[in-house]
């Protein structure tokens, strides 16, 4: 089991910086990756960004370049750092983390935090 708590949401004016960490809790060894998705009203959830326990990381087209995720395994957190800030990223966002094992198959298990509110506006 891994439990997921969410933080540093909040509003920003466009052009604005925010940071959202995600501190992990449980059977941290076990995750393979961890990833923030966010979901705007009326539409569906997105992958924003990515990072594998190897470090490899994995952006949306619409975040390239202005839009940092990083893992800090001694504290077992992930951040998002958010620059430069547009309206259309106002959304809730979510951590989540990626388990994936060996029992006689691959087995994926999700976890989810509970999402945390960014929005852009003037």
């Amino acid at each position: 089991q891994v439990q997921l708590v969410e933080s540093g949401g909040g509003s920003v004016q466009p052009g604005g910086s925010l940071l959202l960490s995600c501190a992990a809790s449980g059977s941290i060894s076990s995750i393979t990756a961890m990833g923030w998705y966010r979901q705007a009203p009326e539409k569906q959830r997105e992958l924003v960004a990515s990072i594998t326990n190897g470090g490899s990381t994995n952006y949306a087209d619409s975040v390239k370049g202005r839009f940092t995720i990083s893992r800090d395994n001694g504290k077992n957190t992930m951040s998002l750092q958010m620059n430069s800030l547009k309206p259309e990223d106002t959304a809730v966002y979510y951590c989540g983390a990626f388990v994936l094992y060996w029992r006689g198959k691959n087995v994926r298990e999700d976890y989810w935090g509970q999402g945390t509110q960014v929005t852009v506006s003037s």
